[in-house]
């Protein structure tokens, strides 16, 4: 049974770090938020389908469940377009660190949609998290919009990661995953013929951003997602965005090795990140504790 479970959180951790590649792949690329989304969600919907009928994987569901995924995707596309225009706005550094409210956010969603009661300790863990990032936003005020959209893709990434964990009891992980992918694209494509943001410009991509969309879309998102999806049978999705946090770890250090982030940023940001780290590994030690109380 442990060897199971140890080998469900070293998949869940190396998804992490791929993840905590992408952002820096969402500064590479020169393309807006818009543009690095769609082509993103195009590309990643095109390999997912094509996965699916290599591997004979029958994609054929009710009505009631495509549009719960549906609307999933919808979510999906919101938080990527947040995500992204918040490392456009700022940088890495900031964006990741707003990400982290995810854990307060799924402290709440996670109860709700599973029905169980609230557990005090994720709450505590989650505000934590929030004083973190207060301390950062009250010094750090040049980044205020890349703080507020990283903390709405941080809140979208919550919802639909407890919604997956819902959905994964009765569908697979692929076919979740290509649905909800597929509507984030039909969504963002009909949002950006509504706005006329299709023009030419938008389909010109240098090569610099066609390389970072290849990568971007092939490793970083589709093995993650569906791995990530099918993982929600095995790890609890207040589990998945507590681990999902280290992504920050990930991203700030990418973040200097290739940008040198660290000379943009002041010592109160790191004081605010140490708070973080300290509410993600607060986690894993009071669940150990209360453990072994109740085997005690």
């Amino acid at each position: 049974m442990f060897k199971g479970i140890n080998k469900h959180y070293l998949l869940l951790h190396f998804i992490v770090f791929i993840w905590g590649f992408s952002p820096i792949l969402g500064r590479f690329i020169t393309a807006d938020a818009y543009q690095l989304v769609w082509w993103r969600i195009s590309a990643t919907v095109t390999v997912m389908f094509l996965y699916i009928q290599m591997a004979r994987i029958n994609y054929i569901i009710d009505k009631k469940t495509i549009l719960q995924l549906a609307g999933t995707g919808v979510i999906i596309a919101i938080h990527w377009l947040c995500f992204y225009g918040a490392i456009k706005v700022s940088n890495v550094s900031v964006t990741m660190v707003a990400f982290s409210t995810g854990t307060l956010f799924s402290s709440i969603v996670e109860p709700i949609l599973f029905k169980r009661r609230v557990r005090l300790y994720e709450v505590i863990i989650g505000l934590i998290i929030i004083a973190g990032i207060g301390f950062i936003f009250t010094i750090e005020t040049t980044y205020r919009l890349g703080i507020l959209l990283g903390v709405i893709a941080a809140f979208t990434a919550a919802i639909f990661g407890v919604i997956n964990g819902l959905m994964i009891k009765k569908t697979e992980a692929a076919v979740i995953s290509f649905y909800e992918l597929l509507a984030a694209f039909i969504a963002l494509s009909f949002y950006l013929l509504g706005t006329q943001k299709f023009d030419v410009h938008f389909f010109a991509l240098d090569n610099r951003s066609i390389l970072g969309l290849t990568i971007l879309s092939l490793v970083c998102t589709v093995f993650p997602f569906i791995a990530s999806v099918n993982l929600n049978k095995y790890i609890s999705p207040y589990t998945q965005i507590l681990t999902v946090n280290l992504e920050t770890v990930y991203g700030i250090i990418w973040a200097i090795l290739f940008y040198e982030e660290n000379l943009e940023l002041t010592p109160s940001f790191y004081i605010g990140v140490l708070i973080i780290l300290f509410a993600v590994f607060l986690n894993p030690l009071i669940k150990a504790r209360l453990h072994q109380t109740k085997a005690g």
